[in-house]
């Protein structure tokens, strides 16, 4: 086996599909079989099964997919730490983040860096928080950008902290609050394990200190950009953090408090591993995130 080869059996696990896998490695299926072909004859095994179109991997096969991710991930720290020994800041740099993170703060933030660090060469996967802190843990990504506050053991630096609002077309009353139709915000609604419940559980908990009935809840959305354009619309009020209200939004807006006086917040999160600072893109990455906050908090 190749370093081809362990992307090849990446691509067919991941896609469970040999087209898709084709496709994704931009080459024809039938040379992607007749490799297959050639790696069973090398072991002497079968790798993959198939039936009805479905591909499935034997128990040989999953050990040579989890042996083909492994020297994946051992090439790459290899060449990033390689490329990161010059003096001068390049080599690859892979950030995840969560999605509205990307929609609102990201780009203006990589602008600036790339502006200043031109060889350094950027890949970004966005998603759910909680998949962010996955890609993390299994070294996907160098650097985490997350919204909510997860476990992680390594470094973690508390970059901005932004209140959760209401919003609405025109002035309300919180008093009225239980009666008035709202358009509620759920990250990750109609995913049979939602992916970020923590926003929709501090919800929770500040309208359990607030009222003794339950919300009049006429719609479930799970993008926030949806939920604007509903209230935007008159068709209710919503809840949301306010970091994605932008200059362009007309919304009459209140922020939560609990009955302390303490504010709702929604900490947004940096999170690397300690030993990935080695690396001179990773580094300078880091320490630009941290002075960039700490400009605006003092703006």
């Amino acid at each position: 086996m190749n370093d081809q080869d362990w992307s090849l059996l990446q691509a067919i696990y991941d896609e469970k599909n040999l087209t898709k896998a084709a496709e994704r490695l931009y080459i024809s299926q039938p040379a992607l079989t007749y490799r297959i072909q050639q790696i069973e004859q090398e072991f002497g095994v079968k790798v993959i099964l198939r039936s009805n179109k479905k591909i499935s991997f034997t128990p040989e096969g999953e050990y040579l997919v989890a042996y083909a991710k492994k020297m994946l991930l051992e090439q790459r720290k290899a060449k990033d730490f390689v490329t990161g020994m010059s003096h001068e800041v390049q080599g690859s740099l892979r950030i995840g983040c969560s999605s509205n993170f990307a929609l609102y703060k990201l780009p203006p933030l990589l602008k600036q860096f790339l502006s200043q660090f031109s060889k350094v060469e950027i890949n970004v996967k966005s998603g759910w928080s909680s998949e962010i802190v996955r890609l993390l843990q299994y070294e996907d990504v160098q650097v985490g950008l997350v919204t909510g506050d997860y476990k992680w053991t390594d470094e973690m630096v508390l970059i901005n902290e932004e209140p959760v609002c209401i919003i609405s077309k025109q002035k309300i009353d919180l008093a009225s609050l239980p009666d008035l139709p709202r358009i509620n915000y759920f990250p990750g609604r109609g995913h049979p394990n939602p992916k970020d419940p923590l926003i929709a559980n501090s919800i929770d908990d500040w309208w359990q200190q607030q009222y003794s009935r339950p919300p009049l809840i006429t719609m479930h959305i799970d993008k926030v950009e949806a939920c604007k354009e509903m209230v935007q619309n008159g068709l209710g009020y919503s809840i949301i953090p306010r970091a994605t209200l932008t200059d362009k939004d007309d919304f009459y807006t209140i922020d939560l408090h609990y009955k302390n006086g303490e504010a709702l917040m929604r900490r947004t999160w940096m999170l690397y591993r300690a030993s990935s600072l080695e690396l001179s893109a990773v580094n300078r990455f880091v320490h630009y995130v941290k002075a960039y906050y700490a400009n605006q908090k003092t703006e």
